[in-house]
């Protein structure tokens, strides 16, 4: 699945756009490494996250097309 469809569905971040805008600024980090919104990820990926003066770091867990919002947290772990 793309990073920018993830962190939407996983709701890290509300709109597939944001998630895009942020991946073209550089913001995210997938194992260390700068990520493109297109970027895939799997099971077993750290993704780096900074937000303003935030930074989340979480491990990807699940990966699904479709997620209810109650379930939406056992997608990823935080770190």
């Amino acid at each position: 699945m793309r990073i920018d469809k993830y962190l939407k569905v996983s709701r890290l971040i509300k709109r597939r756009t944001l998630a895009n805008e942020a991946c073209e600024q550089g913001r995210i980090k997938i194992n260390d490494k700068v990520a493109k919104p297109g970027t895939e990820i799997k099971i077993g990926d750290v993704i780096e996250i900074q937000f303003g003066n935030r930074n989340t770091k979480v491990e990807v867990t699940a990966i699904s097309e479709h997620v209810l919002k109650a379930d939406s947290k056992e997608m990823f772990k935080i770190l």
